[in-house]
């Protein structure tokens, strides 16, 4: 998988257009164990890097999740697609619900992978101090792959996380997005939009989990669905990912 600054990584070729946007640990790249799996003759799929991480990593910008759905926007016009659905990971969710505030009338469908709510993550000074930490910190990236897959998961897998978003994302990018999808709050602004939201998390994570999902996403959308994968962690993509693009393609058929 392989992208350009100005032309993403596109798959399949069908009538439903649909872009995947990564998390503050991922980059473009981060989704290619989902990419043999997704049907390409029912949806087009394009996967766009965020200014600061992968093919975009030395390009300019403020590194917020309004400027990331600015972006998304500007993509969406540039292939022709007059509406399209979304699904984001972690820091993703918060940049596509943005894009739906933005332009709602061009969002068919929304699909948050362990997705940050429109309201940011409201971290303890401790917690702050761990994420904060990770900017230069390869060490505590490490940690908080490990923490939020369970616990359990193969070293290798997490030393191969941990290097591929440090090799992946401009320092200054990675700790303004931080502050971005952690205290960004506009839930007041998409409550009560009807857009078809579905929420897949992973039963191994311990602090985007169901209650989290049920009070901030199933009180603000209308039609909302969650989905609990019983073997996954926070990067379902890597972990279990048929069973992620299953239910992500019945939820976007349905809509």
């Amino acid at each position: 998988m392989s992208t350009q600054n100005d032309r993403p990584y596109l798959l399949g070729h069908g009538d439903h257009p649909v872009i995947v946007l990564h998390g503050w640990f991922g980059c473009a790249e981060s989704w290619g164990p989902l990419l043999p799996h997704l049907d390409g003759e029912s949806f087009q799929y394009v996967f766009p890097d965020y200014r600061g991480y992968g093919n975009r990593k030395d390009e300019a910008g403020v590194h917020t999740v309004a400027e990331a759905a600015d972006d998304v926007l500007e993509l969406a016009t540039k292939l022709g697609w007059d509406t399209f659905s979304i699904i984001g990971h972690s820091m993703g969710g918060s940049v596509m619900q943005q894009a739906l505030l933005k332009a709602p009338s061009r969002v068919r469908a929304l699909v948050g992978v362990s997705p940050v709510p429109a309201c940011g993550v409201p971290f303890d000074d401790a917690t702050w101090q761990f994420f904060s930490g990770a900017v230069h910190d390869p060490s505590l990236r490490r940690a908080i792959i490990d923490r939020s897959t369970g616990g359990h998961l193969t070293g290798t897998w997490l030393d191969a996380m941990t290097q591929r978003s440090v090799d992946e994302s401009d320092l200054e990018a990675y700790s303004d997005y931080l502050h971005s999808w952690s205290k960004t709050d506009f839930h007041g602004e998409i409550a009560g939009n009807r857009v078809p939201v579905k929420v897949i998390i992973g039963a191994n994570d311990p602090d985007l989990n169901s209650d989290f999902m049920t009070q901030t996403f199933g009180k603000w959308y209308p039609n909302f669905e969650l989905q609990v994968l019983p073997s996954a962690g926070h990067y379902a993509m890597d972990e279990v990912p048929v069973a992620l693009a299953t239910e992500i393609e019945a939820f976007l058929k349905s809509h």
